[in-house]
């Protein structure tokens, strides 16, 4: 018997067509717009060199799906940040997102 599993893993649902354009308007309304939108547009412009050399959306998704959960988790950065909670034994977002496409 082996120990790999007799499936493979079911990939996560590919973002709507839009989901580029949604993120980076929803970017823009932030307050951290001037920081935040330019690194979008620079990573969202590797994924588009890297997609075209591997023939892969994947790349893109990975971009789409990282600045989701970075949008979606930022309130709940700020709340602890200013309840003055001790941080100094943080944990870096990139150990919990994972490297940057």
């Amino acid at each position: 018997m082996s120990a790999q599993p007799e499936y493979a893993p079911t990939p996560p649902p590919a973002p709507a067509p839009g989901a580029a354009a949604q993120l980076l308007a929803r970017i823009r309304t932030d307050r951290r717009a001037e920081d935040w939108a330019p690194a979008f547009e620079r990573d969202w412009g590797k994924a588009l060199e890297d997609s075209r050399a591997s023939y892969s959306l994947t790349p893109l998704h990975d971009v789409v799906r990282t600045w989701q959960i970075r949008l979606d988790t930022a309130p709940a950065v700020d709340a602890f940040i200013d309840s003055g909670l001790d941080d100094t034994t943080f944990i870096a977002l990139e150990d919990i997102l994972g490297p940057r496409p």
